[in-house]
């Protein structure tokens, strides 16, 4: 659906590249979570996605289009929410009939289905708005243009409690099999309910590149106080109530994700997570 091939950047003042022959390709109808480090570089590969940086090597290819030719056909079909934005001080009305027309499957009626989801309605000023009342708005007109790709950079930074919850909703309701969405975030806790895949990058490689299905085929999350079952695990956070563990699914039981546990793991042991998928990153 959309490729990155061989990207490398360093930005002009630093001397240190932030990727380095990295690559990645992503597929149609799939909620991607995009997890790193400070610094791993989520936020520029996002903005190289949507062509607004220029990589030093290599590209990315969406529509069969190198996305730095800034065409049509890639520009109409894609929308990047970034972490920080401006929005102007007009009416919602008026930036929807300004901005609209440039997205050929833009749907009024689904930017107001959305824009319910966060108990808010299209006959608002968005100069009056909060930071976080102003996200809730650009995320609805964002899936409301219905693009094939959709960006989107510490989406729940910002948004309250009540928000956040919404904000799970909100994507899951706005997903379709030609769609695909990409959330770059440090809120793992925000997400993990609405992703089917998981993305976690450092150092210029992708050390986990899975299916949610398929992390739960292959390991268990459990929260226990049982030594002998921490002395088998993987990965171990101490809780109040003994420890958060990470243990090779041998007898294919059921358990819920912890994306916040399986990051932290993936950093410490990247070869035997890595190896449990018959992987060699």
């Amino acid at each position: 659906m959309i490729t990155v091939e061989n990207l490398s950047f360093t930005y002009r003042k630093s001397k240190r590249a932030v990727l380095h022959d990295f690559s990645l390709s992503f597929e149609s109808g799939r909620v991607y979570g995009l997890l790193g480090k400070n610094g791993a570089g989520k936020s520029t590969l996002l903005y190289l996605m949507s062509g607004l940086l220029t990589p030093k090597n290599g590209k990315v290819v969406f529509h069969d289009t190198d996305v730095r030719r800034r065409l049509p056909v890639t520009l109409q079909d894609m929308f990047l929410v970034p972490e920080e934005f401006e929005l102007p001080s007009v009416s919602l009305v008026s930036y929807v009939e300004l901005n609209s027309p440039f997205y050929p499957r833009f749907s009024k009626e689904e930017m107001i289905k959305y824009l319910h989801y966060f108990e808010m309605d299209i006959d608002i000023d968005l100069g009056s708005l909060s930071m976080g009342q102003k996200k809730k708005v650009f995320m609805s007109f964002a899936l409301a243009t219905n693009t094939s790709l959709l960006l989107m950079d510490e989406p729940t930074n910002g948004l309250d409690i009540p928000g956040k919850s919404q904000f799970r909703k909100f994507i899951a309701s706005g997903m379709s099999d030609d769609k695909t969405i990409v959330i770059s975030t440090h809120q793992v806790r925000d997400i993990d309910k609405v992703l089917d895949h998981v993305l976690i990058m450092d150092d210029s490689r992708v050390l986990l590149d899975e299916s949610t299905s398929n992390i739960c085929d292959k390991l268990f999350f459990v929260e226990s106080d049982n030594r002998e079952l921490a002395k088998n695990a993987l990965f171990a956070i101490p809780t109040i109530q003994g420890n958060y563990l990470i243990l090779p699914n041998e007898e294919q039981e059921e358990s819920e994700l912890n994306l916040e546990l399986l990051f932290n793991a993936t950093l410490a042991a990247p070869e035997e997570i890595a190896r449990l998928f018959h992987t060699q990153k």
